[in-house]
């Protein structure tokens, strides 16, 4: 495990590089120009550190035992950003201000007090754009996973991205002693600075700001995070003793197919559709497929055709086709909407309701659709991620079949392999949780307001006109809602729940309204071929949109 020290301290680092750093970066400048010795900057970096580390081992815990959301700790920590902001402006406030951690200290309040406390505000606000290291103290926390180690890390982690804002401290305070003649002037820039910025924080503005500028250090976190070596600690720490489904490198029995290991019996599944409940170990003498997937995800729609031919196809000859239904959106843990959607789509195979994510953490999963092909020793023999590779996957499900003695097997599907192939438009969450591209007028979450179009939208991008409720994971239309979107697809859907109806124009020219009658995927545009266009949605107020995808 100590080799994920430095791993984590490099991972911290970069985190400081990302867009994630946007929103706190004028702070940190005000910060280490506003006054107070050459140690403010380190105060500065020790209570972000100190603040930043606490909460992530225990935020959730503590947050709790208050009742206060995530959104409203931001919200905290902008307001007391604010206050700091003001004591810069006005001296004699911020010597009150300061006046308590003069007991801490026989060196000037500046040093430890104003700094500290910065630094104490400053880790309730940042929210590092973090990579594996990250997801896994967080996973590890979330589970009760608390131990020396993860303590360790998250002090790393939280210490490589406090390095390079201690840097900026230091840089801005620097340039600061260069004016001393005007340091009450430079003061008081620092503080309505730091106002600016608590606000844009304290107003969600951040994520906008946050989008529109691009990943550039995901490469750089993927090359540290993302290594072989870096992957087995993080699933070490948290209690996996191996990898999840490493191919061991040879066959198993007189199939030419790898052995990835024992598969792991579902989990936790809250209910069953098309079955009684059922278990790897019950099914041995099976060839069973586990397939995860979302009954509002296009690439799963789009993977369907496939597993019923094959349930239809194989099913008496000994083949399981195991639906696990792992929700993505609030909507999809409900199991009347669910039970609806299997009957829509007309899928007759077992369906296992996963809305704990038990059987998707069983399995190590990270994808939607994602398929593991298990033999009838309860061995995993074959994994895939994602859409396609359907000829490949259908031979292994025969050859697995014939090698348990199921007699004369029907004919191989002819089925036309509908995996799009041309380049489209990545699928687009509307929420401001996981929103990207967006382009339009400031964010302000979770309360009713006015958006307006920008004058143009570049390639892929979206925005909002019109009032809407932007929430975590959709956004809610009210009076006047529009919706417009710059795509390049061959078919363009749409995440909607509620009931109403859904005015489409493709590039100023209408096509048939979109009745919307429930919680599911909806098409709006069906195209010959993929092309580009301008997407103008209007909405029935109370109809609520979570998410483009295309094909």
């Amino acid at each position: 495990m100590l080799i994920l020290v430095p791993i984590a301290f490099a991972a911290g680092v970069i985190t400081a590089f990302t867009p994630c750093i946007l929103p706190v970066l004028p702070i940190v400048l005000a910060g280490g120009a506003g006054g107070g010795t050459k140690r403010r900057p380190y105060a500065i970096a020790a209570g972000l550190v100190t603040t930043f580390t606490a909460f992530l081992l225990a935020g959730a815990w503590l947050w709790g035992l208050l009742g206060i959301s995530a959104k409203h700790q931001i919200q905290i920590g902008a307001a007391l950003l604010l206050v700091l902001a003001v004591t810069l402006i006005v001296p004699k406030l911020g010597e009150l201000v300061e006046r308590p951690f003069v007991l801490l200290t026989r060196r000037r309040a500046g040093d430890l007090g104003g700094g500290f406390f910065l630094g104490a505000s400053l880790g309730l606000v940042f929210v590092p754009c973090g990579g594996p290291v990250l997801a896994s103290l967080t996973a590890n926390v979330a589970t009760d996973r608390v131990g020396g180690w993860i303590v360790a890390i998250a002090i790393a982690y939280a210490a490589g991205a406090a390095l390079p804002l201690l840097a900026i401290a230091r840089g801005s305070r620097g340039v600061a002693i260069r004016f001393r003649q005007r340091a009450q002037a430079v003061r008081i820039a620092g503080g309505v600075l730091m106002a600016a910025a608590a606000v844009v924080i304290y107003q969600g503005w951040a994520e906008s700001l946050q989008t529109k500028v691009p990943g550039y250090a995901q490469r750089l976190q993927n090359a540290i995070e993302g290594t072989s070596t870096a992957k087995n600690r993080l699933d070490r720490l948290a209690g996996k003793a191996n990898p999840a489904f490493v191919a061991r490198g040879q066959q198993l029995g007189k199939v030419p197919l790898k052995d990835y290991g024992a598969a792991p019996d579902v989990h936790d599944v809250s209910a069953w559709i098309n079955s009684r409940p059922l278990s790897i170990p019950k099914l041995r003498g099976k060839v069973v497929l586990v397939d995860f997937w979302t009954y509002s995800c296009i690439n799963c729609l789009r993977t369907l055709p496939y597993l019923k031919a094959w349930d239809a196809r194989y099913r008496s000859k000994g083949l399981v086709i195991l639906g696990v239904h792992t929700p993505e959106f609030a909507f999809e843990h409900d199991v009347g909407n669910v039970r609806a959607a299997v009957k829509r789509l007309r899928v007759h195979y077992p369906v296992a309701l996963d809305n704990s994510y038990g059987t998707w953490k069983a399995y190590s999963n990270n994808y939607w659709p994602a398929d593991y092909l298990v033999d009838q020793a309860g061995h995993v023999r074959d994994v895939h991620f994602g859409e396609g590779n359907y000829a490949q996957t259908e031979r292994d499900i025969r050859l697995l079949l014939a090698a348990g003695n199921a007699g004369p097997l029907p004919a191989s599907g002819r089925d036309t392999d509908r995996t799009p192939i041309e380049l489209r438009t990545p699928e687009s969450y509307l929420g401001y949780l996981r929103i990207g591209n967006y382009a339009g007028s400031p964010l302000q979450t979770d309360r009713l307001a006015t958006y307006r179009f920008p004058t143009s939208l570049t390639q892929d991008s979206f925005a909002y006109a019109g009032r809407w409720k932007v929430e975590g994971e959709r956004i809610v239309a009210g009076d006047k809602a529009g919706l417009r979107l710059h795509f390049h697809a061959r078919t363009v859907h749409l995440v909607l729940t509620g009931r109403g109806f859904v005015g489409v124009k493709v590039n100023g020219k209408a096509r048939p309204t979109v009745r919307v009658d429930g919680a599911r995927l909806y098409t709006l545009v069906t195209q010959k071929a993929a092309a580009d266009g301008v997407l103008d949605l209007g909405f029935t107020s109370g109809l609520a949109a979570y998410a483009f995808t295309f094909g």
